[in-house]
């Protein structure tokens, strides 16, 4: 790889760092700001708009299976719903999540969603990632934000940052490449060529980090990383893992699973939303076991922008929503719990007659895992992570259950 005659000097580097390019690195040894043996927290973005009640059915709803039709039958699945309490259960692909549960490092929350109403995936997306209230308004990310305020680096696991993480502060991005590795030679010359720019010289030495050793990058050369638009795989979760497990690594990574849109043939167990649940929970498995130790001190979000209709539609899909399902899993949880202000599936308790009406702000169980987990305080949640949102409170997820 040559930097073009017209490619400025900074560019270039900027683009090794974000693509992972430059040679083998027998360790990782990423340059982070994190502090020795912090916590660490990952946010899954399920790009589409999961399908909440798929996800987590609410199999004691005396209207669920009324109301979601043939998208309540599971006998075509390897077993039922996998039971969380008399009200929730999870999808039967969610089998390691499940595991999760019962060890005490699962909370789901349901009824959840943004003070967005509309249907759009571009400005929901947008929202879901900025913290804004209003579309566009914001062109940061509130965990970009949350990151500067404490002087700590995240990492996005694909080939750009995504909004999410943009901010004052700075962020790294790894993403496997197939590109040849570079030779020794222009390693040499370009250290060399750097050593008086300070800025050069440290996104060289941080893109350098960023390479694993060429056995832990075999095996992903051909992973989707279109944008995040494809699904998440267990290499590029166990990648995040080994990132946040180093000592000085980054506090915080972001992952993106695309493919939840699923207008159409929802039921099937071999088809697009049985898949990517299937990836879903292999990918959180790996990256929990990657993670190690680290795991222990670990938070994990994953949400998508809205969810789905309750009724199924004409192809046999869902057609998009507003309230869905998130998770909150990691060790430094303790105890297990689904935390719901259930609304109800009867037509007359659904939004707009339509959809899982949203009874808890998403925004409420960021603040509660930023506060409580990385020690944001409530000003700066309120005034620069979320601003405009004084009245959404912390959801307190990682309390501990009192007997």
């Amino acid at each position: 790889m040559n930097p073009s005659p017209h490619l400025p000097r900074r560019h270039f580097v900027q683009t090794l760092l974000a693509t992972g390019a430059l040679a083998p690195w027998s360790t990782l040894s990423l340059a982070g700001s994190g502090q020795p043996n912090g916590n660490r927290f990952v946010f899954v973005i399920l790009r589409g708009g999961m399908d909440g009640l798929s996800a987590v059915p609410a199999i004691g709803d005396p209207e669920f299976a009324a109301a979601r039709g043939p998208l309540a039958n599971y006998s075509a699945f390897a077993s039922a719903p996998l039971k969380l309490d008399d009200t929730f259960a999870l999808h039967p692909n969610l089998t390691q999540t499940h595991a999760m549960f019962r060890s005490g490092e699962l909370v789901v929350v349901h009824a959840v969603g943004l003070a967005y109403r509309e249907r759009s995936h571009f400005d929901a997306q947008q929202l879901l990632e900025s913290g804004g209230v209003k579309p566009y308004e914001i062109t940061t990310g509130w965990l970009g934000r949350a990151l500067a305020a404490s002087g700590e680096r995240g990492i996005a696991i694909n080939t750009a940052v995504p909004l999410v993480l943009r901010g004052p502060g700075e962020a790294d991005t790894w993403a496997p490449s197939s590109m040849p590795d570079p030779s020794p030679d222009l390693l040499m010359r370009l250290e060399q060529l750097y050593a008086n720019d300070a800025a050069l010289a440290k996104a060289l030495a941080r893109a350098k980090g960023l390479r694993s050793d060429a056995a832990g990058s075999a095996g992903m050369a051909g992973a989707p990383m279109d944008g995040g638009s494809r699904a998440l795989v267990t290499g590029l979760a166990r990648k995040a893992g080994e990132f946040l497990a180093q000592p000085r690594g980054p506090q915080a990574a972001v992952l993106e699973m695309g493919g939840w849109d699923t207008h159409a043939n929802q039921n099937n167990p071999n088809g697009a939303l049985a898949n990517n649940l299937r990836n879903l929970d292999a990918g959180l498995a790996a990256l929990r076991d990657s993670l190690g130790n680290t795991w222990s001190r670990t938070i994990v979000v994953v949400a998508s922008e809205f969810g789905r209709e309750v009724a199924i539609n004409g192809t046999q899909g869902t057609d998009h929503g507003t309230g869905g399902a998130a998770f909150v899993l990691g060790g430094a949880l303790k105890g297990a719990r689904v935390l719901a202000d259930w609304p109800g599936l009867a037509k007359r308790d659904r939004f707009e007659g339509r959809d899982l009406r949203t009874t808890t702000d998403l925004r409420a169980v960021l603040k509660g895992v930023l506060g409580d987990h990385l020690r944001v305080s409530s000003a700066t949640l309120d005034r620069d992570v979320f601003p405009r949102s004084d009245a959404v409170k912390p959801l307190r997820v990682l309390e501990p259950i009192r007997q």
